[in-house]
């Protein structure tokens, strides 16, 4: 298996410095309290008639037969791509060590796994930021309004089923730059202390906010918060059951902290391309595990 090599990284978007100067890191994923703020809202009968239908008898056989091995060539195909983008973005292959730590070698595909083990290279920013369009928690457009292009494009189709289902989903952190990182993590050891910090947040350069493929939502039964209690509401449940069918995926899963390196985020969904996110569903893996090499194998 070849190691992927890093992919360079463009960068054509000036973010206000102003849109930094909001939110609180709370936990997991760096879940924040700006969002606090900024809530808004038959037999034949003779001869004959055998004859005539042992030929169409045979014709639809052989349709169903045909069909048959449609389905399943194409239902192989699939899985033979599936697997190959799994080799590909195995966690053994996109890593390598540099400076001390563990950095990935593919932070622009759309199958990097980021976590407390795996950092982005320094300083990276996505090259393709745009604000999708869709409700957010808050008022105007801020640093975390954004989202890479292809993520947000899905995120819109994910909300118009949603408000088509009578859902009320809004928007509330997507992109986290370096930069923001370091002023939030800072500010909690401050308050917080380290030892808690680290135990509930990501340190800068491992949150999978800053690959732009991730984003927090929240709904009004909450007040459009970041609480586990999202999960049950109607927005959190419609969200469980139905994120894969636009290429997204409850990234950090119940019971999964151990794997992960977080407690259970309902509202955290990754984009990951829809293929991926139902196969990724359907086998109840964390994305830790679906990448790594042990499981591609079985």
């Amino acid at each position: 298996m070849n190691t992927k090599k890093p992919l360079r990284v463009q960068w054509n978007m000036i973010i206000p410095a102003s849109v930094l100067l909001s939110g609180v890191l709370l936990a997991g994923c760096g879940a924040s309290a700006e969002q606090s703020a900024t809530t808004a809202p038959t037999s034949a009968s003779n001869t004959s008639n055998a004859t005539t239908q042992t030929p169409s008898s045979s014709a639809q056989t052989t349709g169903t037969t045909s069909a048959n091995a449609t389905t399943a060539s194409t239902t192989n195909s699939t899985g033979d791509t599936l697997l190959q983008q799994r080799e590909d973005s195995s966690l053994q292959s996109t890593i390598k060590k540099m400076n001390g730590k563990m950095v990935i070698t593919n932070p622009e595909s759309m199958t990097v796994i980021v976590n407390k083990k795996r950092s982005l290279p320094d300083g990276y920013i996505p090259p393709d930021l745009v604000v999708p369009k869709v409700a957010f928690s808050y008022d105007g457009v801020l640093e975390k309004s954004h989202m890479r292009k292809e993520a947000a494009g899905a995120l819109e189709k994910l909300f118009a089923a949603s408000k088509k289902a009578g859902l009320d989903l809004r928007a509330v952190s997507g992109y986290r730059s370096y930069k923001r990182q370091v002023t939030i993590y800072n500010n909690n050891v401050a308050t917080k202390g380290q030892a808690y910090t680290d135990r509930v947040s990501a340190k800068p350069g491992t949150s999978e906010h800053q690959t732009g493929l991730a984003i927090d939502v929240s709904g009004p039964g909450i007040g459009y918060g970041l609480e586990q209690s999202f999960g049950a509401t109607a927005e959190g449940k419609w969200l469980a059951k139905h994120a894969a069918e636009y290429g997204f995926v409850i990234r950090y899963k119940k019971g999964a902290d151990a794997i992960t390196g977080y407690t259970w985020e309902p509202w955290h969904i990754r984009y990951i391309g829809k293929e991926l996110a139902e196969d990724v569903t359907a086998k109840n893996l964390t994305l830790e595990e679906y990448f790594d090499e042990d499981q591609i194998q079985k």
